[in-house]
């Protein structure tokens, strides 16, 4: 059965674009008074995930300074967010019809507001990664409720706008946030990347209070207990295996150990799918080619695009020493195509089949990382590696929306629920992995050169490459050079910012290639109209 979440990001993907149908005089009539209200805090409620989303990216150079963290801990300032939030959506959305949508929403932005009170206040990166995990619980619930309000509160013929409403608005946080971001951490602190949340968070609740009813969904089955828990815990395991391993060591046996609990538990989920009377995600739809070609689009984009709102503010920091203020201005050729992208991509789907739009799309993301990825590698001035921005962040914007679309349309129309919730998930997992696998790349690219070029210049001192390394591609490379002796810290002057070059390049060429894998699986894959399997 579908949930609310899913009936909600489905018929968002499956809108058609502007121009394929014909509105009635109603249909064109401005929202006003309860319903008005009812579209700004349905699409205020994404907007406030996402604008936290790419604030805090930009912040986290200056959480790893404050709080001394490692790179290895600033991803997890990362995915201690995402990891819930992905393994939430699908329960969340079932929660929503069952015990009643208003009631989620409101749950949800309490959650997610009072948790945002307590990352700002956090002491140590222990409390702040609990509170962005409280962060991610009250997003997921606030996400799925939106939708379903959205689903429930507007008549058939008004959705068509009020879901392109709703995508604008969400288009707009990944432009505003890397500004709002750096504005607020280079004069504020970064806290109040956090704090910026409270009144926004208190705006919404009270745009809830006063303009939404509750509904709920009176044929709502019961929830899918060991689908969720095996899922949530196996995903845990693996992605804890694969953050950790940049700092205890791939081989170490605690990394081998999660990913084996971690392979276990996913592979007990599969089973308990396949046995439950009404699973979470119906596995048999992957018998379809198309749908696993979508999928492999969603998971190229998020890991290779999405991925670059977290791994360019580091880079633009780092490698131009550039304060969050004018790293978040600098991030505008990148996010700027995130904000026009849907609208263009909605006009070339007039000419262009699904499959040819996704795999340009992740043509131009390959393309872009590889040209910032160049500029780096040869240390070229920032505009060469914002013209490789400009064009991934041009292939992120075709691909927001296409994507989902793809996995919504690729199943049966009554499953459309069950796959946007799949798409929403299978996003998240991209962004994930995206997190561990470049993060690993950079952190190892990165020791591998710092030890290779600082060695021979100071072989009378023993220095611990592999944590020194973490603490500069982290943005703390003014803290971690601090500890060593004046000696040391003038012979490896030169060498941090060629190291820290190398790791960022090796980082963007390897999401070119997955860019580029992506691109050639979803067109093997993805069946077109009247077309077997070309």
């Amino acid at each position: 059965m579908p949930t609310g979440a899913g009936r909600g990001v489905g018929a968002a993907a499956a809108t058609p674009a502007p121009g394929d149908e014909t509105l009635s005089p109603a249909a064109t009539t401005p929202f006003s008074g309860r319903k008005l209200r009812m579209l700004l805090c349905c699409a205020g409620a994404p907007f406030l995930i996402m604008l936290d989303t790419n604030i805090v990216a930009v912040s986290l150079p200056s959480i790893a300074r404050d709080l001394k963290g490692s790179f290895t801990d600033v991803e997890w300032v990362v995915s201690a967010y995402i990891l819930p939030f992905a393994a939430l959506l699908m329960p969340a959305g079932a929660l929503a019809d069952r015990l009643g949508r208003r009631r989620m929403l409101l749950l949800g932005l309490s959650i997610f507001t009072f948790a945002s009170f307590l990352c700002g206040a956090a002491p140590d990166l222990l409390t702040l990664n609990a509170a962005r995990a409280l962060q991610a619980v009250g997003a997921a619930l606030q996400l799925t409720s939106s939708l379903a309000v959205v689903a429930q509160g507007f008549e058939a013929h008004e959705r068509a706008r009020v879901y392109a409403i709703w995508g604008t608005v969400m288009g707009m946080a990944p432009s505003l946030g890397p500004i709002v971001g750096g504005v607020v951490t280079s004069y504020l602190g970064w806290r109040w990347a956090f704090y910026i949340n409270l009144p926004l968070g208190a705006g919404l609740i009270a745009l809830a209070l006063t303009s939404i009813g509750e509904s709920r969904d009176p044929k709502a089955s019961g929830l899918d207990y060991p689908g969720i828990v095996l899922f949530g815990t196996g995903l845990f395991s693996v992605v804890w295996a694969l953050i950790d391993a940049n700092s205890v060591g791939w081989e170490s046996p605690r990394t081998i150990l999660r990913l084996v609990v971690g392979a276990i538990l996913l592979v007990a989920f599969v089973f308990a799918e396949r046995r439950h009377p009404r699973p979470m995600i119906d596995l048999s739809i992957f018998r379809d080619p198309t749908v696993v070609g979508a999928a492999v689009a969603m998971l190229g984009y998020a890991a290779a695009a999405q991925v670059m709102m977290t791994i360019l503010p580091l880079y633009l920091q780092d490698a131009f020493v550039l304060s969050p203020a004018i790293a978040g201005l600098a991030m505008t050729p990148f996010a700027l195509p995130l904000l026009i992208g849907p609208s263009i991509g909605g006009r070339l789907a007039a000419s262009m089949s699904s499959r040819a739009i996704l795999c340009f799309g992740l043509g131009l993301v390959a393309i872009g990382n590889a040209i910032a990825a160049t500029a780096v590698l040869i240390d070229l001035a920032y505009w060469a590696a914002a013209i490789g921005m400009f064009i991934t962040g041009s292939g992120a914007g075709l691909l927001n929306s296409e994507t989902a679309k793809a996995q919504v349309s690729s199943v049966p129309p009554e499953r459309a629920g069950m796959a946007s919730g799949l798409a929403s998930t299978t996003r998240f997992i991209g962004i994930i992995a995206g997190v561990a696998g470049l993060g690993a790349v950079l952190a190892g690219v990165a020791e591998t050169h710092l030890r290779k070029l600082g060695t021979p210049l100071m072989p009378d001192h023993a220095v611990d490459w592999h944590n020194l390394s973490l603490r500069i591609v982290g943005g703390d490379a003014q803290g971690a050079l601090a500890a060593l002796p004046a000696s040391i810290q003038n012979a490896l002057a030169g060498s941090v910012h060629a190291s820290v070059g190398a790791g960022f390049s090796a980082a963007l060429f390897v999401a070119a290639f997955v860019a580029v894998l992506s691109s050639l699986a979803s067109w093997r894959l993805i069946r077109t109209a009247g077309n077997s399997a070309s």
